[in-house]
Formats: C-alpha cells, structure tokens, sequence
C-alpha cells in the first residue's frame, strides 16, 4: 500500500508535469530549518482528519449537485437537450456544444497522426542529411502554415514580415522601436478584427483570383494569430535586447560577446546537474537554466528571417502554444535540455491521458456547456446554480489544459521542452495573484518578461498589474465584457495585495492561518464571480445567482455552508503547498 500511494504521488507531482518544478538537488539541514513550525505536518491531526472526512461527503455532493442541474430529470432539460450528441460512455449523451473543444475533440486522431508524420520526417531528415534543426523547422513550418490557412497564410506573414522589419529599422533606437512594435502588435489584432473577412481582390483587383484559391485547414486564420502576435514580440524584444547589449559596450566586438551556436556541443546531462548560466564571454559549453536562457548571448547574425520565422512556424506550439521566448527556443535547437527523456515524456503522455479521460466522464454526466448556452437555470436552487457555474469553470480549465499539453508533449518528443502551462488543478486557487501565476504560466512567464518588467514590475504593481490584464483581455479577444473582466481581476488583487502586507507581520501567530483561510475564502468567491461573469454565466446568471443566494432563506444557508466548505478546502490547499515547501519546491502559487 505504501509503494502504491508513492506511486500516485509521484504521477501527480509537480516534477512529472515540469522538470521546471522539481524539489532542488540540495537538501540540507540549514534549509529545513529556515521552513519555520507554521510549515510542520498537520496531516495527522485530529483537525486536519475531520477536513479529510468532510472532504470526502462533500466532493460527491457536488458532483451530484452538478447533474442535478443538467440531466434528463431537470425541468429544463428540454430546453438545452437538443445540444447534446450521442456518446460513448455507458449509452449516455454527451455535451459536445462547446465549438472550440469540439473542434479539438473531433480531429484529435488526425491531430495525433500529425504529430506522428512531423516527428517521423524530422528525425529521419536530421538523422540521414546535414540539415539542421532551425532550417527543418523553417521549412516544415511554412508548410504547416500554408496547409493551414491555405491562401490566408499570406495575411499571417504580411504581419509577421512587418513586425521583423520595425525592429531592423529601428533597432539604433529601442525605445521609439519598442513604442512601434508595441503599437503595430496591438493594433494588428484590431485589424483582424475588423477586416479578417476583407477579400483579396477588394485590397488590390489584382489579386482577386487569390479570392477563389485554397483557404486551408483552418479557414479562421485570425484564432491563432494571437500566439503568432506574441513570438513576433518575444523576437523583436529579444533582438533589441541583444543588439544594444553588444553596442552598449563599445570595448566588445560581436564575435567576442556573443556564443556561436558552434560552441554548444550536443550531449546529455543527467537530471540532477545544477544548470549553471554561461556569461557572455564564455569560452565554453555549459548549460543554461531557464533564467539563464531568457538572455542566452547567441550570434546577433542568429537574428534573421530563417530563424525567425522558423521560431513563429514550430509546428508543435504554433497553434496554441505554450510559449516559449525566441532566446529560449534558439539554445534549445542547439542544446537539448536534461529535462527530456523517455521515461518522463511517458509519465507526461500519462498524465495527459488521465485528463482526456476526466474531461470526457465530465462531458457525459455534466451537461453544463449546454446549459449555459440556454440559459436554462430556472427554478435551480442557488447550489445548483453554482455547481453549473463550478463545473462550466473546471470544464474551460480542462479544455484549455488538454491541448496545451498535447502540443507540449508533442515538442517534448521533438526535443524541445517548453514550460508547462497548468501546473495547479482549477480547484486548488485560493489566490489571484497565484492563481494567475499557474493559469497559462507561458504566457504568465512572456507577460512578466515582456511587460510587467519593463513597466516597472512590483515596484508600481497596481499600475503594471492593471496594463498587464487590459493587454490579456484585448489578446483573448476584441469585446468589452472582457475588458471589464481584466480590469475586475485588478480590483479583486487589491483587497490580497494590501491585506497580505499587513497581517504578514503576524505570520508567527496561532491564528495567523486561519485568518489567511478566511480571507482566501473571500478570494475565492472574487475569482469565480470575476471568471463566470467573463466565460460562463453572464450578467443574467450571475444576477440571478445573486437573487437567489441572498434573497432566499435556503440562498442564505447554503451561502453559510459553502463558505465552510471553502474554508475546509482551503486548509488543505494550504497543507499541500507546505507538503512542497518541506521538499524545497516554492512555486509561489
């Protein structure tokens, strides 16, 4: 039994997801000493075995409230029933009426087959000819790009073409450069927004004929473009940042400040080497850790079109990501990395599977993508109603998470090990701040390091906080309900932000714990109004949601019960990050 439990806990650790995460190969005593008595166990007493006790009633209960509210003995089943698609699992309907995850869900063999012909040609071109990984990339990728988009391929690279062009033309002067790619970025998706239907022979009659051509796989070119927008920043960015680093220091030349990709000899580390950042006069291969990657001192002549849009076309992320900076996919292409293995990539396929196979249980017993595109909630109690909400929020986390950790599987296998995107279950967040942090961490990762440093980072935190997820909700999508919702999220940071400052000095206390329990209590309520106002119920739900939670007797009770509840699971969440924190791993969310 013990060897079993070892087992679960090693396939739901941090470490299977990202070598990233992993516990640090020091484990000294001086260390666990710094981790204080509030980070001592407390799985084995009496107060935490009554939390496992309630945690084990409750989960059940939520998950029958859930279909309570969407199966076929609902009142309103009638209403969304019509949206349900004949299943798989035990002779049930299942709830395919979500167009995004049932566009992934219907070609996910084909996507499968993809990643197996991609995988086959590159090992086998590299393995037998002298090309090398960055060209393969180039030239399967704008492959990739013109069997997707077909025709529409051109609109991508008319962007991508312009964005390579200000940072050239302008790299002597970063900041007016930096003001131009910035501005052209974000204005490129209020283009397509508005003109992605515009026919080819309305710009030019010349080019009429290219209306009747091929439009690819994926006619809505316009969906990707917003992971292609943030290679295009991350390379220009990089660019800049390499340029004047080399002609800011008048005394270097560039072939003595820059590695050559000649220099990094390929070979395997084993995973336990302490990753070491190589400085920019190195004289040697040594490998770089993440940090070091960022601001890798590579050739400024690696900076030009092949690579570049061999970097904006790597099939495996390029339609959804994770990201990965330009500086990092470079040394990676050159430089595989200790973290990919067999055995790991394994244990993450795995992984993978036991998501796919939980999103589809979900999809069969709780039908609550199509109950919230029918609005068809009335007459539910105020858990039900909730329950809709909390399961339409796992159901996007799933549905995100899925082919995120396809596509980081897929360039796990071809070598390249980008940072996982997910690495907190939806229900274990009791913080925004945090919660933004595990949520999309690549694009957290590119958003810190793009925007959130350069204006200025914690030292104006509210002001950088509030750029930051006005550019995430304009990236998501051109609508103003989103806007709101970024700008929600900022106000839902402050009460953390200002409260955590305070009670810090009290963090020795007794009561210091369940102090921060209740306030992520509060937390929590913030984070789920925030987000199914932005993705799942709406105004109207969430104004009935209101309605009834407040203004009835059994709305005020289970209000009662739930924030119990909360408080329960938040105790729990508190001892599994004091779990990592005694192995050494602080992922700060």
């Amino acid at each position: 039994m013990p060897g079993l439990l070892a087992i679960i806990q090693d396939f739901f650790s941090l470490e299977t997801l990202d070598q990233r995460l992993a516990a640090p190969a020091s484990n000294d005593s001086r260390r666990k000493q710094k981790l204080g008595p509030e980070l001592q166990s407390r799985k084995s007493t009496l107060e935490f075995k009554a939390y496992w006790v309630i945690l084990i009633v409750v989960l059940p209960l939520m998950l029958k409230g859930g279909m309570d509210a969407t199966n076929s003995w609902n009142p309103n089943y009638y209403k969304y029933q019509h949206m349900l698609s004949n299943g798989w699992m035990f002779g049930r309907k299942v709830d395919n009426s979500d167009a995004q995850y049932r566009f992934f869900r219907d070609n996910l063999v084909l996507l499968v087959g993809l990643m197996g012909i991609h995988l086959a040609i590159k090992k086998s071109v590299l393995r037998f000819t002298n090309v090398q990984k960055v060209a393969f990339d180039f030239w399967f990728g704008m492959i990739f790009l013109v069997g997707a988009h077909g025709v529409n391929s051109l609109r991508v690279l008319f962007h991508i073409l312009i964005m390579f062009v200000i940072a050239k033309a302008f790299k002597r002067q970063r900041t007016l450069a930096t003001v131009i790619i910035w501005t052209y970025g974000i204005g490129s998706l209020f283009i397509n927004n508005s003109y992605r239907n515009l026919q080819f022979g309305q710009m030019l009659p010349i080019l009429k004929p290219l209306d009747r051509s091929f439009k690819g796989i994926i006619e809505r070119w316009d969906v990707f473009y917003n992971f292609t927008l943030l290679r295009m920043i991350s390379f220009d960015m990089d660019f800049l940042e390499r340029w004047n680093r080399i002609h800011s220091n008048p005394t270097s030349t560039p072939s003595s400040n820059c590695v050559s990709p000649e220099r990094f000899e390929i070979k395997r580390a084993s995973s336990t080497q302490i990753l070491e950042t190589i400085e920019e006069n190195a004289s040697k291969s040594t490998l770089l850790d993440e940090r070091g990657r960022l601001t890798a001192p590579h050739h400024i002549q690696e900076y030009s079109l092949m690579p570049y849009l061999a970097y904006i076309t790597y099939t495996p992320l390029f339609i959804a990501g994770p990201i990965l900076t330009f500086n990092d996919y470079l040394y990676q292409s050159y430089y595989q990395l200790p973290s990919i293995s067999s055995k790991r990539s394994f244990k993450y396929a795995l992984r993978l599977l036991f998501c796919l196979f939980t999103m589809e249980f979900l999809l069969h017993f709780v039908y609550v993508v199509a109950v919230s595109k029918a609005k068809a909630w009335a007459g539910d109690t105020p858990f039900q109603i909730s329950m809709i909400g909390l399961f339409n929020l796992n159901l996007i986390w799933l549905k995100l998470l899925i082919p995120w950790r396809l596509f980081r599987l897929w360039a796990l296998l071809d070598g390249i090990d980008p940072p996982e995107n997910m690495i907190r279950c939806m229900n274990n967040n009791f913080s925004p701040v945090a919660f933004w942090r595990a949520w999309h961490r690549s694009y957290n990762k590119w958003v810190i390091r793009y925007i959130y440093i350069p204006l200025g980072g914690s030292g104006n935190r509210i002001l950088t906080s509030f750029a930051v997820f006005s550019f995430v909700a304009i990236w998501h999508d051109i609508e103003l309900k989103l806007l709101l919702w970024g700008w929600l999220v900022v106000l839902f940071l402050l009460p953390e932000i200002l409260l955590s400052r305070y009670f810090n000095q009290f963090n020795k206390k007794p009561w210091y714990r369940h102090v921060c329990a209740c306030g992520a209590v509060l937390n929590i309520w913030m984070m789920m109004i925030a987000n199914l106002f932005g993705f799942c119920l709406g105004p109207d739900g969430i104004l009935l949601f209101f309605k009834e939670m407040f203004g009835t007797f059994d709305g005020l009770l289970y209000f009662i019960v739930a924030n119990c509840a909360l408080f329960v699971g938040v105790q729990l969440m508190f001892e599994f990050r004091a779990i990592e924190m005694r192995k050494g791993i602080n992922v700060k969310c």
